[in-house]
């Protein structure tokens, strides 16, 4: 159960920081809630409280944020994806444990590169990363260092923010559902996967409690990959970056507490002198599957379009409109 809550409690801080408001839950996930804790609805001593504070309740999950998001209709279900991690047992408080995670070196690794061309100094950084001896020992155990893919003359390069289950598995960025949106993303922009460069902020997928779940990088974990991510856009060149997330604006722009994604997103910063769109993550539209979601990152695609040079056709520019009909 712990794990279960664990999971949850990281999820709505990840909303957070990308300006989620308020989010909504069922009576029914709710229900789901009281079950997993070993609750029968209406059942009553089933878990002690302290005076003076409530329970589970309809009204116990707000999330702060600076941008109201619409209703999610997905986010009940999320906590499923750590069902299996949760362990019968008494309903008690217990100390939360920190996943064991061995300690990050307060130097960040060197680059050295060979002169030559894009890919020969490509493939030297990506045998570097790949044998990096801290990357190899955050990796679970069966699964791959992550290392970024696409064209090395791109004009776009995408930037995530940590590899998750599947992407750790194959050792390539955005290859499960967030992936695929991406994807129809860039495909909706007039391009395709192998046409653009992408990249994440960590090489490997932080490590939590138990196997499933997911946490946001921890600022020591972001400055010691940043090099080698610093070196792929130094490699490609491109024109334009495309920050997905507040966790790959965090690693790129530093940690800033009073941040949030509802104030950055859309607006134009720079990287090591390359111009940088912030938007919002494609999971982030994978929960908020709404209309109102997706026009609000396509129309930060369209100022990327627009300032690439990329042609923009009228039906581009009306996708996720409501219709006039």
């Amino acid at each position: 159960m712990r794990s279960y809550l664990e999971g949850i409690v990281e999820e709505l801080k990840r909303l957070k920081r990308e300006g989620v408001q308020t989010v909504s839950v069922s009576e029914a996930a709710l229900t789901k809630l009281r079950e997993r804790a070993g609750i029968l609805a209406g059942a009553e001593g089933a878990v002690s409280t302290k005076p003076g504070t409530r329970g589970a309740s309809a009204g116990a999950a707000p999330a702060a944020g600076d941008t109201p998001a619409p209703a999610p209709e997905k986010l009940p279900e999320l906590p499923q994806e750590n069902s299996g991690s949760a362990s019968p047992g008494p309903a008690k408080r217990r100390p939360h444990r920190q996943p064991a995670v061995a300690p990050i070196p307060s130097i960040p690794p060197e680059i050295e590169l060979p002169e030559g061309e894009k890919r020969l100094r490509w493939e030297a950084l990506r045998e570097q990363v790949l044998n990096c001896p801290v990357c190899r020992e955050h990796v679970r155990a069966g699964c791959k260092v992550v290392f970024g893919v696409g064209n090395l003359d791109a004009t776009l390069f995408f930037v995530g923010e940590a590899p998750g289950a599947e992407e750790e598995k194959k050792g390539e960025p955005f290859v499960g559902p967030a992936g695929a949106l991406l994807d129809r993303m860039i495909a909706a922009m007039g391009s395709s996967r192998e046409e653009v460069y992408i990249g994440n902020i960590m090489n490997w997928r932080p490590e939590t409690p138990s196997m499933s779940g997911n946490r946001p990088p921890t600022p020591e974990e972001m400055a010691f990959c940043l090099p080698y991510l610093r070196a792929q856009i130094e490699i490609v060149q491109p024109r334009i970056l495309v920050a997905l997330g507040a966790t790959a604006v965090n690693g790129l722009l530093g940690p800033d507490p009073k941040r949030r994604m509802g104030k950055i997103r859309g607006q134009w910063h720079e990287f090591s002198g390359i111009p940088m769109m912030i938007t919002y993550h494609p999971s982030y539209v994978l929960r908020y599957a709404s209309n109102r979601v997706k026009r609000t990152v396509w129309e930060d695609l369209l100022l990327v379009m627009e300032r690439a040079g990329i042609e923009i056709s009228e039906k581009q520019r009306r996708f996720f409109l409501p219709s006039t009909r």
